[in-house]
């Protein structure tokens, strides 16, 4: 993840959201086949570590307060499948690499990308697809329709994030490479304020991450649509210590399990996110 973007409130179509926890399951309730790292398996539960401020990845129900989103469920449905009880830890962005590096949790189950430069210490299982996604309100849907409508456009992406240098690079390869008006990419203050400067007027599009997209179209029906494909493609995956590969390898024939029992596919399809599926996991496959 690539901000640590807030809930600023809630419409009435994402109250079932609150549901996240339904595929809890106590560690005795199933046994698994699948091998286990001894401590984990004496332990009978996996300590994940997750940040809960970015939907509909993980974030918190306003009204009762209580743990949901994508990447929720699907944690839970892997842990049922290796009948592992969850323990979660809650923590900021910026502390779960270490956390895991020093042992507090075993995995981040948080929405963190999978990137070359993050392979020196950690190992991922790959489990969605993600990017840098144009979005336009639906009212200009007419105009802007694929991504080479935005060669001469105002876009709009948050500074602090890998948006705005991709939509630069991709301005300048596809727009002015091809001969066409550049991109005019103006930096927002973050995704809040680039929604805000969208609505204003200010800008023709913005880029955010697909899965935040398909939140702000849950939140704010027919107010917004997608313009193209992203303008690049990484992968969020569940991250593990470099050498905890015996607990990544059971994760990864877990989730295996769930996407070919459709457990994933329904966690995608109550969240909005069926453009971003994969048919199965892949091992730090990430670029």
């Amino acid at each position: 993840m690539t901000a640590n973007l807030h809930v600023s409130r809630y419409s009435a179509t994402l109250c079932m959201l609150a549901l996240g926890l339904a595929f809890t399951v106590p560690a005795s309730a199933q046994q698994s086949d699948i091998p286990l790292p001894a401590a984990v398996k004496s332990a009978g539960q996996i300590v994940v570590g997750i940040e809960t401020t970015y939907p509909p990845m993980a974030f918190k129900d306003p009204k009762t307060n209580e743990r949901a989103g994508f990447n929720v469920e699907l944690v839970n449905a892997i842990a049922r499948e290796l009948g592992l009880a969850v323990k979660w830890e809650e923590m900021s962005f910026e502390q779960l690499m270490t956390s895991l590096t020093t042992g507090r949790i075993d995995m981040i189950g948080t929405a963190i990308s999978d990137l070359p430069s993050r392979r020196d210490k950690l190992t991922f299982v790959d489990y969605l697809a993600t990017g840098a996604q144009p979005f336009a309100l639906s009212a200009k849907a007419g105009e802007l329709k694929s991504n080479a409508d935005l060669c001469g456009k105002t876009v709009g992406a948050p500074r602090t994030t890998s948006y705005m240098p991709v939509t630069a690079a991709w301005s300048e390869k596809n727009c002015a490479g091809a001969g066409k008006p550049a991109i005019t990419v103006n930096g927002t203050a973050g995704a809040t304020a680039t929604r805000l400067e969208l609505k204003q007027g200010r800008l023709d599009a913005a880029v955010l991450g697909p899965e935040y997209v398909a939140y702000l179209m849950a939140d704010e029906p027919n107010t917004y649509a997608f313009v193209g494909e992203p303008l690049n493609k990484t992968l969020f995956g569940f991250a593990f210590e470099k050498k905890n590969g015996d607990l990544r390898d059971a994760v990864a024939k877990a989730t295996a399990a769930v996407m070919k029992n459709g457990g994933y596919q329904q966690a995608l399809k109550k969240f909005g996110l069926e453009r971003q599926g994969l048919s199965e996991p892949t091992i730090d496959a990430g670029q």
